[in-house]
């Protein structure tokens, strides 16, 4: 096991340093990303079928995108779409984790979420490992998870507080918070990685 070892309130702080001067790309990107997964279900006939088949690959790209912000490297548009390029593993391993999630949802509501935050890290991992297969990144992300699941929850219950704040901004607020937790996550997700190869 493994635990992280930064307190979220600090990856949250290095979160808005590394977007700082990238927002408008970073808020950009999100946009694009939320009406292209969000939007598409409401294709008539197809919709649901097809928000299936690119969640996948565009929540690996945005998770490709979000780790560039993440390590102060230059995040491009274009990566938003990189996760269609092994788009058979990200398919795969989407539909796989959503079967999961919902198989212990069965049981309770608890234990879904619970499973849900398990396999938090598997975008991130497909995102940075092209030769992992879906079982193998549903597997490595419950394991970098054990004994940090609790620390996830917290940073998700920081970051809702704040999607509750942007209601007073008539959800305008959303447009900048959708880039930082995408950002926060990415951090919490490197800080995970850096202790197990440590």
């Amino acid at each position: 096991m493994t635990l992280s070892q930064t307190e979220n309130k600090v990856l949250m702080a290095q979160a808005r340093e590394s977007l700082s001067g990238k927002w408008k790309l970073a808020i950009g990107t999100c946009l694009v990303y939320v009406l292209l997964t969000v939007g598409i279900a409401y294709i008539p006939g197809i919709g649901f079928i097809a928000q299936l088949i690119v969640a996948g690959p565009l929540t690996v790209g945005i998770s490709i995108f979000s780790l560039s912000i993440a390590r102060n490297q230059e995040p491009k548009f274009d990566q938003l779409f990189e996760g269609f390029q092994n788009f058979g593993v990200t398919l795969g391993t989407y539909l796989l984790m959503i079967l999961f999630i919902l198989l212990w949802m069965l049981l309770l509501i608890i234990p879904g979420i619970i499973a849900s935050i398990a396999y938090s890290q598997v975008f991130y991992i497909l995102a940075e490992d092209k030769n992992i297969g879906p079982m193998d990144a549903l597997a490595k992300s419950k394991q970098m998870m054990q004994g940090n699941k609790w620390k996830y929850f917290c940073l998700g219950l920081r970051l809702i507080g704040l999607a509750l704040l942007c209601v007073l901004t008539l959800g305008i607020g959303l447009l900048w918070l959708e880039p930082y937790a995408n950002v926060s996550f990415a951090k919490f997700y490197d800080d995970l990685k850096d202790v197990s190869e440590a």
